[in-house]
């Protein structure tokens, strides 16, 4: 499942990227790496950007960009 799939206040672990080296680059930059843990913040469905909570830190991933980011929904 992508980023873009979690509902709000979901739990999921970042498994991988399905984009190239630059956007490898972006995420690592942003300090989300595989295995990571994320929270969903953001209620949208269809466009605008993804918050999401890793560690104590929230940040907006661009909606194409998040649809990438493929996920294992953790826990409830």
């Amino acid at each position: 499942m992508n980023l873009t799939q979690l509902k709000a206040g979901e739990k999921a672990k970042f498994v991988e990227v399905a984009g190239g080296i630059g956007m490898i680059e972006k995420l690592e930059a942003m300090g989300i790496t595989p295995g990571m843990l994320i929270t969903k913040i953001s209620t949208q469905l269809m466009h605008g950007p993804v918050i999401i909570k890793a560690g104590n830190t929230e940040l907006a991933i661009g909606f194409g960009m998040a649809k990438k980011i493929i996920v294992e929904k953790v826990g409830k």
